[in-house]
């Protein structure tokens, strides 16, 4: 140390480059350098080859075709390299891809080129009764008086789009006479059945099988006459039913009920409320109803709602009321509430005193539902059916 004089000295003497000191750049900046670097790289490529990178068995050149690539589809790289592109390699038309088409018709790598894999083979699928499938579909032939049907069909798909009728969960004990089915999207009318008894022999013992020939009448303006059994177990695989139209249901209600003398028994009311609470919890549910029965008119049973906790301490508007005669409408009270158990209000309402109560008589239901539920009712039908309050429709039992 003691040949250097002046500490200027000590500095210049530094053959290791100990003493050089390069400031830092930020992570960001070295990114952005990075990319910019890695585009370069391609550039110099172009240059050197007149070409862009392409799928190659060679290591490096594979490495830029995948950069561009990537760069290609990162609208932000793309922003930032544009004035570095030399060659117009980012000058590309965004690629739209609107269908399983535009899918097929995008394979740059040519992964689909091959099949030896057996990407369209179909595996696993269980098939359709071939028996079943051959008597659905090769015995059909055109319906010569398609006209008379033309237009039911019409108005059955017209009713379906408006939810006057919907679409079922199929069981054979619904494979009636004059109902319409739904099979592989196609719309059938079972026109009738020539009904045959027929006597299978099993360990268990003797079961009559019941089965015929059909008249089917199809949208598509062909028939058949398929076995009635085949027609049951085609449905059963991939049909659906198709309701009555609600508002003709109604209206055979109303005729069937409406011819009231003066020997008829008035029974009460069968009533419908709507609340008008402001109670958040019961403001927020949608298709809240009470259904209940009252001797005298609806309007005055209901005058002083707000202060009783089977109206949920709060003003309802009156929705529907059917006067009710010759018959128990305690009793049909009581069957609503069974059939709409499952979709119950579950609440707890405080009186004026603080006293607490569970109200049983308000339902989460569809107002149409309600309504062909108490049809069903009272035509002696509701033992076929069930309430399903995930679907919220009638269905089947």
């Amino acid at each position: 140390m003691g040949k250097f004089k002046t500490l200027q000295e000590i500095f210049e003497n530094d053959p290791l480059g100990l003493l050089n000191f390069k400031p830092q750049k930020t992570a960001s900046q070295n990114e952005d350098e990075r990319l910019i670097s890695s585009f370069l790289e391609i550039n110099t490529f172009y240059e050197n080859n007149k070409r862009e990178p392409e799928l190659s068995n060679n290591v490096e050149e594979h490495i830029l075709y995948s950069r561009l690539n990537g760069i290609r589809e990162n609208p932000v790289k793309l922003e930032m390299l544009r004035e570095y592109d030399r060659f117009g390699m980012l000058e590309v038309e965004q690629k739209q891809i609107n269908s399983i088409a535009d899918i097929l018709n995008d394979d740059s790598l040519g992964l689909l080129n091959d099949d030896s894999e057996g990407l369209y083979d179909l595996k696993h699928f269980k098939k359709q009764d071939e028996r079943a499938k051959t008597d659905f579909v090769a015995k059909r032939k055109p319906c010569k008086d398609f006209e008379k049907y033309e237009y039911i069909f019409k108005a059955v798909q017209n009713d379906l789009s408006t939810g006057k009728r919907k679409l079922l969960e199929f069981k054979q004990e619904i494979l009636k006479e004059n109902d319409f089915f739904v099979h592989n999207g196609v719309l059938l009318l079972l026109e009738n059945v020539e009904y045959k008894k027929e006597v299978q022999q099993f360990k268990s013992g003797n079961r009559n099988r019941k089965d015929g020939r059909t008249r089917i009448v199809f949208e598509n303006g062909t028939e058949s006459n398929m076995l009635y059994r085949s027609l049951y177990k085609s449905l059963l695989a991939n049909g659906k039913a198709v309701s009555e139209n609600r508002d003709i249901e109604i209206e055979q209600f109303t005729e069937k009920h409406s011819n009231i003398t003066d020997e008829d028994s008035e029974a009460g009311f069968i009533y419908i409320l709507k609340s008008k609470s402001e109670n958040p919890k019961i403001k927020s549910i949608k298709n809240l109803y009470k259904i209940g029965y009252s001797q005298i008119v609806v309007e005055e049973r209901i005058k002083n709602a707000n202060q009783e906790p089977t109206y949920l301490m709060a003003d309802v508007r009156v929705v529907m009321a059917y006067k009710c005669f010759n018959m128990n409408t305690q009793k049909l009270e009581q069957l609503l509430h069974n059939f709409f158990g499952h979709s119950c209000l579950n609440i707890d309402v405080f009186d004026k005193e603080g006293n607490r109560h569970m109200p049983r008589e308000w339902f989460i239901a569809p107002l149409d539902i309600i309504e062909q539920a108490i049809y069903y009712i009272i035509s002696g039908e509701i033992v076929k059916y069930r309430y399903d309050s995930n679907q919220e429709e009638i269905v089947p039992r």
